[in-house]
């Protein structure tokens, strides 16, 4: 089936620590150690495809054991993926560590991911997509690209501004017709962009306003749509019509990691599962990120469709 769906970003391997609590500056404490496929843009393609789409994952990998292990694990997965190999550079990967409240820290190195770049998206594999999925993991010149490129084709171009970077460019805004940053990106982006008038917003100050609030400061961003994810709250959809807000799920939380890709992913399955509907796409997606954090890992605490399906009916 040709793909529905393309995600165009980063796939990481996650060395993944659990600990009681995270350790303090100099100390060193005893957890446990698991290993597997991630990376936001990986992770979002996994979401998609699991929640029933069908989906190419395109992104950079080194010539290493972990490449290896991410061509065994779409090949298993049975979604399309094409790896740009890039020598001499390694596969990324990414330190987390989890507490037992399922909160995570996190750090990444690139390694190939940031070698992606407009020559490597053949504009081909864009032709039959609905949705086009980029995030800033990977080459910034590479997710513009695959922004406009997914315009150009008809699809609709959704960025998820993560993790937000010191040489991030507002014009990628102007390639997006949908928007998806958390609280820490939305935060970013009213201190940044000089449209919103603010240079001093916390994510404190986020946490105080009102939804109407939040879809003003939204509408300043420039994208047509700006879907706001909340944590345990929800997220917010602002269009220039209005906004909706929808209140997540309430699951006991195991880890937390992933779950913006869970999001995005399931959100851009629901946009071609309901036709284009934003606010069906996102309590889809919604759903997708709550059944995402009462299991460990990333890519593969991804829910499949059966199990989205039968979490929704049990929550109506």
């Amino acid at each position: 089936m040709k793909p529905q769906v393309v995600v165009v970003g980063s796939f990481v391997q996650d060395l993944t620590w659990n600990c009681l609590a995270f350790p303090a500056a100099g100390e060193t404490v005893i957890g446990t150690f698991a290993s597997g496929p991630g990376g936001k843009g990986s992770n979002q393609a996994v979401a998609a495809g699991r929640a029933g789409a069908a989906t190419l994952f395109i992104g950079a990998v080194g010539r290493d054991t972990f490449a290896a292990g991410a061509r065994a694990f779409y090949k298993a997965e049975k979604i399309a993926a094409r790896f740009v190999e890039k020598p001499g550079h390694a596969t990324g990967t990414a330190a987390i560590l989890v507490n037992t409240s399922g909160q995570n820290e996190i750090v990444v190195a690139l390694g190939a991911n940031a070698r992606l770049s407009p020559a490597d998206l053949d504009p081909k594999f864009f032709a039959n997509a609905k949705v086009v999925v980029t995030q800033l993991e990977s080459g910034l010149a590479a997710a513009a690209f695959a922004l406009k490129t997914a315009r150009a084709a008809g699809a609709v171009a959704v960025l998820n501004p993560a993790p937000m970077r010191a040489d991030f460019k507002p014009s990628l805004l102007g390639h997006a017709d949908i928007l998806i940053p958390n609280e820490a990106e939305f935060t970013a982006l009213v201190n940044l962009l000089p449209a919103t008038g603010r240079t001093d917003f916390t994510e404190a100050a986020l946490a105080t306003l009102s939804d109407e609030a939040i879809h003003a400061l939204a509408r300043t961003f420039g994208p047509p749509v700006v879907i706001v994810t909340l944590g345990k709250r929800g997220c917010l959809v602002s269009q220039k019509s209005g906004y909706t807000f929808i209140s997540s799920h309430r699951v006991k939380a195991i880890d937390t990691t992933g779950a913006g890709d869970a999001f995005v992913g399931g959100f851009s399955a629901g946009l071609v599962r309901f036709k284009g509907d934003l606010v069906a796409a996102a309590r889809f997606g919604t759903a997708v990120a709550a059944l995402s954090v009462t299991r460990r890992g990333t890519a593969p605490a991804m829910p499949r469709k059966r199990e989205i399906e039968a979490f929704l009916k049990k929550t109506r």
